[in-house]
């Protein structure tokens, strides 16, 4: 069946637990030399997203993106990759390279279906994605140290999901979540190279003043959407694919 953007609250649901199975938790097979940090911010009946792709590990700035759309989809926790998806999709389509890996402004499985927007963004474009939000959407933890890179489990039952992560000495953490073909480990290390004398990792926090910007103060060209899921899978057996 091929992908379809959810038209009401229950298709989106259903959307989510169809799509769930698909994300694969494991060691990063290869390390990844570029990240593209994505966001998304509101104005009006519009949303503005930027796709902002750094080099790792040096974590040079290498190219920007953006996308604007009509905003048609409401703010309902659990549900961001509706409102959100669309527009960042359009954005990282908008950048001249594939990145190695997604950060995203939000949750990985740590999320009441498993099935956060990074979960969401990793399974459509095939693409190792990590979640890395400001604040905890499930799960219980406990306060890790002070120091910059402490952390503690984050678990829902006894299943691990995340990490609450302390990116600077002092200053409230990050939830870290994976959201698909990395693990908690892995996606913790790469926040942390990623994470430079402030409390947000540099691509978010580019990705997140681009948006803003773009959202508030000028209306950027709208980028042309990514290729269908099936065109891009092809012959395979990707869910999103016939």
């Amino acid at each position: 069946m091929r992908f379809t953007w959810p038209e009401d609250l229950t298709e989106a649901r259903l959307v989510q637990e169809r799509l769930a199975p698909w994300v694969c938790l494991r060691r990063l097979r290869r390390t990844p030399r570029t990240v593209a940090g994505v966001d998304a911010a509101f104005s009006g009946d519009r949303i503005s997203a930027a796709a902002c792709l750094y080099s790792l590990p040096d974590l040079s700035p290498l190219e920007d993106a953006e996308a604007s759309r009509p905003l048609d989809f409401p703010y309902i926790p659990g549900y961001l990759s509706y409102r959100e998806g669309r527009a960042i999709l359009e954005a990282l389509a908008g950048l001249s390279q594939t990145p190695d890996l997604l950060l995203v402004d939000g949750q990985g499985i740590a999320h009441p279906r498993r099935f956060g927007i990074a979960s969401f963004l990793g399974v459509l474009c095939g693409r190792p994605s990590i979640g890395c939000a400001k604040s905890r959407l499930v799960g219980d933890a406990c306060d890790p140290g002070r120091r910059r890179g402490c952390s503690s489990r984050l678990v829902c039952g006894s299943e691990l999901v995340g990490s609450v992560l302390r990116t600077r000495d002092g200053v409230r953490p990050v939830y870290v979540s994976p959201g698909h073909l990395i693990d908690v480990e892995g996606a913790v290390e790469l926040v942390l190279e990623m994470t430079r004398g402030f409390r947000i990792p540099e691509p978010l926090r580019r990705a997140h003043t681009m948006s803003c910007a773009a959202a508030h103060h000028r209306h950027p060209v709208s980028i042309a959407a990514c290729p269908s899921p099936a065109s891009r899978h092809a012959g395979s057996s990707h869910p999103l694919s016939s």
